[in-house]
C-alpha cells in the first residue's frame, strides 16, 4: 500500500530531523510534510476502495466455496442413498432368487418322487400282468400235457 510507504517517509523525516537542544522537539520542513499528507489524502480513498473490494471479493469467494461445498455434500448424500437403495434392491433380488431356487428344487424333488412312484406303479402293474400271463401259460401248458 502506498499510504504506508508515505507514512514511513514521514517517520524517516522525523527521525532524521534536527532536534532542538534540551527538548524532544525537532525542526522539519513543513512544506515537505504537507506534500506527503496531501498525497496520503489523495491515495487513501483509492486504497480504502480497494480494501473494501478485496473484502467483498473475499466474502463472495467464501460464499461461492460454501455453495460448492454444499452442492458436493448434497450430491454425495444422494449418491450414497442411491448406492444404499441399489444394495437393498440387490439383497431383495438375491433373497427372491434363493426363494425361487428353493421352490424349484422342491418342485423337482416332488416331480422326481412322483415319477418314481408312477414308474413303480407301472412296474407293479406290469409284474402283476406278467404273473397272470405266466399263470395262464402254466395252466395252458398243463392242459396241453393233460395234467389237470
Amino acid at each position: 500500500m502506498e499510504v504506508l510507504k508515505l507514512i514511513d517517509e514521514i517517520e524517516d523525516i522525523l527521525e532524521n530531523a534536527s532536534s532542538l537542544p534540551f527538548s524532544n522537539k525537532v525542526m522539519v520542513d513543513a512544506e515537505e510534510l504537507f506534500e506527503i499528507i496531501r498525497e496520503i489524502r489523495i491515495k487513501l480513498p483509492d486504497e480504502l476502495k480497494q480494501a473494501a473490494w478485496i473484502k467483498e471479493e473475499r466474502q463472495r469467494i467464501l460464499a461461492e466455496a460454501q455453495k460448492d461445498a454444499d452442492t458436493i455434500l448434497n450430491e454425495a448424500e444422494l449418491k450414497l442413498e442411491e448406492l444404499i437403495e441399489q444394495d437393498e434392491i440387490t439383497k431383495k433380488a438375491k433373497e427372491r432368487a434363493e426363494e425361487i431356487i428353493t421352490k424349484a428344487q422342491n418342485n423337482a424333488k416332488s416331480i422326481r418322487l412322483g415319477a418314481l412312484e408312477y414308474a413303480d406303479n407301472i412296474l407293479l402293474e406290469t409284474q402283476e400282468n406278467l404273473k397272470n400271463i405266466i399263470d395262464l401259460l402254466n395252466k395252458n401248458r398243463q392242459e396241453l400235457r393233460g395234467d389237470r
